[in-house]
Formats: structure tokens, C-alpha cells, sequence
């Protein structure tokens, strides 16, 4: 539903500022490896120290690039096969960071191991969830399925619930549960979502091994 809209509204508004860019005769990879760096940087310095709020805003700022890269490529008519994988890579980074800030947070001032735990999951799952799906097209399937929590529903819902479970410390009562609450519908979701795409790609690969078995026997028929 995030990427069918909201990728398609957000490119949108972004379409001057990465045409602004191009001018400046910035590439796309160097938006890609400055955004995934912002991001990184506002995860793993404010994260960990509990400051939500901050971390979340300097997050927000960089976590667009993702977009804006992708239009500056389009508009410069580059897309290619170095600029989606430098792309999907370091948007494994960006999450791991994010993740793992929760992780640092929750193993150490946060004082609470099974919500420490339960970012872990999230972090691994979500890395899973995306290789499934790549590797299911490697091995020349459609893998047919978006799933019920995918990349942007995994940020939006975690960081969305940071930054307000950060307001906390601005003496807003109670609104530091959003986050737990966040990190385990993040859990469930992404355990879903993989349980979707593990059944997706093992119907996909038994219709495949059908097909190509009917079509041998009827080869070997035809002979």
C-alpha cells in the first residue's frame, strides 16, 4: 500500500529538488551513499542514548534520498544494474543501523532484554523477508506477492513510533509504549510476510518444474 502511494506522491513533490541536484552536477550514487550515511549517523549516535525524537528527524531528513536518487537516474536516463544494486544494498544498511539502534538502546539504558531481543528479529527478518524475494528472481521466479510488511511499512511504523515515543522526554506522559508496541507488530508483520513469500516461491517453483516437465514430455511425445 506505502510503495503503490506513497512512493508515488513523494516522487512527485521530489521531482524539483532532484532535477535542482542534477544541475548542481550531483550523481545519483553520491544522493545514495550521502543518505544512507545520514542515516546510519542518526541511528547509531542518538538511538542508543535513548534520544528518539532527534534520531528520528535526522533519519526522516536522509531516508528520502532513497527516492530522490531513483528520480535523478530517471531524469538523466541512467538507470542500470550498478545503480539498483548499490541501491538495495545500502538500503539493507540503512535498516540494520536503524534496527540495531533500537538493539544498543534496549541491551543498555533501555534495560530490557526481550525488547532488545525482538529488534534483533526485526532487523534479521526484514534482511530475510528482502532476500527471499531476490533470491526467488534469481532463480528465475516472479515471486508473485508484496506481503503484509514490507520495507516502507517496517520504517514508517518503527520510526513514526520513535519519534513520538521520543516526545517523552518533552514530558508527554506514556507515549514512550508506542515503540515497544511498534518493534512487535514490526516482529509479527515481518514473520508474516516471510511466511508469505517462503509459499509463494515453493508454489511458484512447483508450477515451474510442471511446466517444464509437461513440456519435455510432450517433446519427447512429439518425437
Amino acid at each position: 500500500m506505502l510503495n503503490k502511494y506513497a512512493r508515488a506522491f513523494f516522487t512527485r513533490v521530489l521531482t524539483p529538488f532532484a532535477a535542482f541536484l542534477i544541475r548542481r552536477g550531483v550523481s545519483p550514487d553520491a544522493v545514495t551513499l550521502i543518505g544512507t550515511a545520514g542515516v546510519v549517523a542518526g541511528a547509531l549516535v542518538f538511538f542508543p542514548r535513548g534520544e528518539f525524537f532527534w534520531g528520528t528527524i535526522v533519519i526522516t531528513l536522509f531516508v528520502f534520498s532513497d527516492l530522490v536518487d531513483g528520480n535523478m537516474a530517471r531524469q538523466l536516463g541512467r538507470s542500470s544494474r550498478w545503480g539498483a544494486f548499490l541501491d538495495s544494498t545500502l538500503d539493507r544498511v540503512a535498516d540494520g543501523a536503524i534496527f540495531g539502534g533500537f538493539a544498543l538502546w534496549y541491551a543498555g539504558n533501555g534495560n530490557d532484554n526481550v525488547l532488545c531481543a525482538v529488534s534483533i528479529f526485526c532487523l534479521a527478518s526484514g534482511q530475510v523477508v528482502s532476500y527471499t524475494k531476490a533470491r526467488g528472481e534469481s532463480i528465475g521466479l516472479p515471486v508473485a506477492v508484496n506481503g503484509l510488511v514490507e520495507r516502507a511499512e517496517r520504517l514508517v511504523i518503527s520510526l513514526v513510533a520513535a519519534g513520538l515515543a521520543g516526545l517523552h522526554k518533552f514530558g508527554v506522559p506514556g507515549i514512550q509504549w508506542l515503540l515497544p508496541i511498534a518493534l512487535w507488530i514490526v516482529a509479527v508483520g515481518s514473520l508474516v510476510t516471510l511466511i508469505q513469500r517462503v509459499v509463494t516461491v515453493r508454489r511458484e517453483s512447483a508450477e515451474a518444474e510442471a511446466a517444464q516437465q509437461n513440456a519435455s514430455q510432450g517433446s519427447e511425445a512429439a518425437k
